[in-house]
């Protein structure tokens, strides 16, 4: 296992192969993963313990917040626009395609670029 501090909380990488990556990730109450999008990396993530705002484009391209809660989750497919914000300390497990480095952020709290 690798743990990975994030300026939003961390990850535990709990499992790794050629052909799908698992992840605890921790999110701080009140902090946001970046406004992403991935061009391969397919993922699902699920609310293990808190409450998230979920971002998605729609249909219509536009932005759509939805309130996410224990046991809910939500399959994102690129190249989906997306962000978690942490509305309480929030673990969720994520379990994606190994494109671990397909992200493209468009916006970041915390300065970071692609």
């Amino acid at each position: 296992m690798q743990r990975i501090e994030k300026p939003w909380g961390w990850e535990l990488w709990w499992a790794r192969t050629d052909r799908y990556v698992g992840k605890q990730i921790h999110i701080n109450k009140g902090h946001a993963l970046s406004l992403q999008y991935h061009n391969q990396k397919d993922e699902t993530i699920f609310v293990f313990k808190g409450r998230i705002l979920f971002e998605m484009t729609g249909a219509d391209g536009k932005l759509q917040a939805t309130e996410m809660g224990e046991g809910e989750a939500v399959h994102v497919v690129p190249p989906t626009v997306h962000r978690m914000t942490a509305l309480e300390d929030t673990d969720i497990f994520e379990v994606s395609t190994p494109e671990v480095e397909d992200v493209v952020r468009l916006e970041d709290r915390y300065g970071r670029t692609t």
